[in-house]
């Protein structure tokens, strides 16, 4: 019985130290995968304020697709191959004054030229000719643009409406300072300038907010907290002072 009694104790002993070892592990590992989700490039972190209010991560925020890779260089090569040849192309057209249907043009016959010279020489030197395929285009993929472009139709000319319909003039000093602010921007640059800074920046902001996240939403809480401070005081002595006309309801009465 004393034997038995000793089996038995010893089991139990090594049955607690197996579930206390299990316990330690699964406790480490988990551990460890919240390690592993703070340092996540793609976790934000909740506790902290980020900029435009964002919950999410940066690259869910930008679209979490293909394109939120390039612009966040997932992909070097793409990401790389994107900024050299818009450079190569803002060049082209900017230094050495190439005109854009004359570059298309010079596109497309170095293309025809090289597979027309292709299909006909493949026979002589035992290649097979090239098999051109049938390209369409979806249905329902020109139809969602073609609805996206309306709705942003839409969009701009309900904006326009309610800021020239005389309601408010609060909007429309915004929109006539945002107007004058881009074309002050555009006598500087030209369009084609103009599309490159902006494709620039779409290629090097993101990365370089996501490196200094923290540094840059500090940055922008303290300008935020300042704007608000000024925009207050313009809003106290020059916006509330201006006079509410609603050019509506006097034309009705009249």
């Amino acid at each position: 019985m004393s034997d038995t009694d000793g089996d038995v104790g010893s089991e139990e002993v090594s049955t607690d130290k197996v579930n206390d070892i299990q316990s330690i592990r699964t406790a480490s590992s988990d551990g460890d995968l919240q390690a592993a989700s703070k340092n996540s490039p793609d976790s934000p972190s909740p506790r902290k304020s980020r900029l435009f209010g964002r919950q999410k991560s940066l690259h869910a925020a930008l679209g979490g697709g293909k394109s939120a890779d390039i612009m966040l260089w997932r992909n070097k090569q793409i990401s790389a191959g994107a900024l050299a040849s818009s450079t190569v192309i803002w060049l082209l057209f900017e230094w050495i004054g190439y005109h854009l249907l004359t570059f298309i043009c010079h596109c497309l016959i170095l293309l025809l030229a090289i597979l027309f010279l292709w299909s006909n020489l493949s026979s002589f030197v035992n290649k097979t000719p090239l098999d051109f395929p049938e390209f369409i285009l979806p249905e329902d993929l020109c139809m969602r643009a073609a609805l996206a472009v309306r709705d942003k139709c839409h969009w701009a000319i309900g904006i326009f409406r309610e800021v020239a319909s005389g309601k408010d003039l609060k909007k429309f000093l915004y929109a006539i300072m945002g107007l004058w602010i881009l074309s002050a921007i555009g006598s500087w640059f030209d369009f084609l300038t103009l599309v490159y800074i902006i494709f620039i920046m779409l290629l090097t902001l993101p990365i370089f907010y996501e490196k200094h996240e923290d540094q840059v939403d500090a940055y922008a809480h303290k300008a935020r907290k300042e704007l608000k401070r000024q925009y207050s005081h313009l809003d106290e002595k020059l916006l509330q002072k201006l006079p509410k006309v609603n050019f509506g309801k006097d034309s009705k009465q009249h």
